[in-house]
């Protein structure tokens, strides 16, 4: 089966390394441009390309998808399927013709729950149990298309979506070898999803990033957990930013009002929050300073407790 394969991040990287550890043919990648990077802006090949490069297979970049370019190259390659992981790119209705399968994707959710850009995080961030990837076919609308195989997987109470990222990123590779197994067989079901239960979720900033106090302890460290590795939350103190990167649930109960310190020492920085609860910050960043220990910063650091 000769597999066009389109994708950018590490994310992708892992399904594509997967797909040559297991000797499927992929005959071309499609991969976002180069982007400068580092303080040089020096162009910086993405990681699926560097896997490609080191491959020997040849690697597309177009600028557009929707010039006639990439359709030429994708027919000229002459694919049995498609297969797209976070490519960044949304494919025209002419593209995903060109295969006798179609197109199929890897998504970092358990479909319709959060399509769009950032489905890893939104699990974290709401506080799900469970999350996992499925495997779809590409349709017209974003993350539409009908259901192949889904992989769940628990979520822990403090994992980072960055440690799920990686934990879920393995997870799609190994369900994107047994879609592609399963197409070429001619076992693959194909179920349509409940589009009256999709829910999206757009991409992140730095909006996302200040804690509000005034919500729960579980909300907020599962706010901490989701916005990392990027954009990080923060917190303001004595009128600075803080980066935090890390919480610790506390039995504690306290009158002040949300967002004051309620105590400073060797557990870390406790803080108020809804009903009455506390919230203790145990790892955070302070502005021009390097990450460390909430515990390490305050003895160097007085910070006035409110109590």
């Amino acid at each position: 089966m000769r597999i066009v394969f389109m994708g950018t991040p590490d994310f992708a990287a892992a399904s594509l390394q997967k797909l040559l550890d297991e000797q499927f043919e992929v005959v071309g990648v499609f991969t976002q441009p180069d982007k400068p990077k580092g303080r040089g802006m020096e162009l910086q090949a993405s990681p699926v390309k560097q896997i490609a490069v080191q491959a020997g297979i040849p690697v597309y970049q177009p600028e557009k998808m929707r010039d006639g370019t990439a359709l030429r190259q994708i027919q000229s390659l002459e694919p049995d399927i498609l297969v797209v992981v976070a490519y960044g790119r949304i494919l025209p209705d002419d593209i995903l013709a060109v295969p006798r399968y179609g197109a199929i994707n890897v998504h970092g959710s358990l479909l319709p729950k959060y399509r769009g850009a950032s489905p890893i995080q939104a699990a974290v961030l709401n506080g799900d149990a469970v999350t996992g990837v499925s495997t779809m076919y590409l349709a017209h609308d974003m993350d539409a298309g009908d259901i192949i195989f889904t992989a769940e997987t628990p979520i822990g109470e403090f994992e980072t979506s960055g440690e799920l990222f990686d934990r879920l990123m393995v997870l799609g590779a190994e369900l994107l070898v047994k879609t592609l197994n399963a197409i070429e067989a001619g076992t693959a079901p194909r179920v349509p999803q409940d589009h009256a239960n999709a829910s999206y979720v757009k991409m992140l900033d730095k909006s996302d990033c200040p804690i509000d106090w005034n919500k729960s302890p579980r909300q907020i460290v599962k706010q901490i957990c989701g916005l990392q590795p990027w954009p990080v939350a923060t917190m303001e103190l004595e009128g600075a930013v803080y980066r935090v990167f890390s919480a610790a649930y506390t039995e504690h109960c306290t009158s002040l009002a949300p967002g004051k310190v309620v105590s400073a020492g060797k557990e870390g920085l406790e803080i108020a929050c809804a009903d009455g609860k506390t919230l203790l910050i145990t790892e955070l960043q302070a502005p021009g300073k390097k990450r460390m220990k909430a515990a390490d910063f305050l003895r160097g650091h007085a910070i006035r407790v409110d109590a």
